[in-house]
């Protein structure tokens, strides 16, 4: 039963599908075909401005490209403590970036504040000695499997935007703050000014393409050159285009993460007073008591600690097709009271 990642789900019916029925084509290579020529319209139609659709085959690679294209090597980028990039990416945006540096700041339940931002770059000069903040990246639905709220997230695009700095959205698991929400998806994009967003659908139902959702035209021409060199552009386009249409196409990836978020919700329900952070996506964080862990990897249930080591911290994530029998076994096993 395994709650270790929402990177361990299977593809969706509909994305294996649509890889299928692109398979026996013959057609031009690269972004050449017709299905590649219709990632900007669908994109666009669903965050209601116009857009341009790069698709990559990591979230790493989306992240640090989106970085790249906004940064000078002698630049910063803002971020939460927790954020993927500074935590989970091995130093890729600071590699693509040629060298700017992430100034990380903490706030509560993994999310940002103005305030917060304003307190955990005081310090920073901004003088010739020192690198210029040069962009503003957020987490939607945070590390902590926290979603900001539109209002939160556009004062925080505005905050950003006032100091001339560019917005990046890691949107590895977008869907789920959207489903979460239940807003417009452009209410946390492209109404609020997001330049590009990481548009996650791997960890969705996805099987092999991510996408760069890129609301700035001006950041295109250089984004498209940076993806190619960096090994980023499919010489079969089609079959990462496929996978992005075939999401996107009558709400698949919407129906995909509401699954996963009633999955969670089902088990934040049993695990009550014992939540590290509110519940408001597909990942629970739970104080474990001693000696549960192992008590329920003996059960066959698979999870990562988390925190410190012996904080006895741990994390749950479900995946869109996680089977209704492990959540509801996993609930029942966290549900027993300490003397049971």
């Amino acid at each position: 039963m395994f709650f270790l990642s929402d990177n361990t789900a299977s593809a969706c019916p509909e994305v294996i599908a649509a890889i299928t029925a692109a398979a026996p084509a013959t057609a031009s290579g690269y972004d050449g075909d017709a299905l590649s020529a219709q990632l900007d319209g669908v994109f666009g139609d669903l965050f209601g401005a116009p857009c341009t659709v790069l698709p990559v085959s990591t979230g790493t690679a989306a992240n640090a490209l989106a970085l790249a294209s906004m940064v000078p090597p002698y630049g910063a980028i803002v971020c939460h403590t927790e954020a993927h990039v500074h935590v989970d990416e091995c130093g890729a945006p600071e590699f693509f970036t040629g060298g700017a540096k992430l100034l990380t700041v903490a706030g509560a339940d993994g999310r940002l504040t103005p305030d917060g931002i304003d307190a955990g770059t005081a310090g920073h000069r901004g003088d010739v000695h020192q690198v210029q903040i040069s962009a503003l990246s957020l987490t939607q639905a945070t590390e902590c499997g926290t979603v900001y709220s539109p209002d939160a997230l556009a004062a925080l695009a505005d905050h950003g935007r006032s100091r001339g700095w560019r917005l990046h959205l890691d949107g590895a698991r977008f869907a789920n703050a959207v489903a979460h929400l239940g807003c417009d998806p452009a209410d946390i994009t492209s109404r609020i000014g997001i330049d590009i967003l990481s548009f996650g659908a791997i960890k969705n139902g996805g099987l092999s393409a991510e996408a760069l959702v890129v609301f700035d035209p001006l950041l295109v021409p250089g984004l498209r050159l940076r993806r190619k060199r960096a090994g980023q552009l499919g010489s079969k386009g089609r079959f990462m285009a496929a996978q992005l249409l075939a999401m996107a196409h009558d709400g698949v990836w919407l129906r995909n993460a509401r699954a996963a978020n009633a999955g969670a919700a089902r088990i934040a329900a049993a695990a009550a007073d014992r939540l590290l952070y509110p519940v408001e996506a597909n990942e629970v964080f739970v104080q474990l008591r001693p000696l549960e862990a192992d008590a329920l990897r003996a059960q066959g249930f698979h999870f990562y600690d988390w925190g410190a080591a012996g904080s006895g911290e741990a994390r749950f994530v479900v995946s869109w097709d996680t089977p209704a029998q492990a959540i509801d076994a996993l609930a029942k096993a966290l549900a027993v009271p300490p003397s049971a």
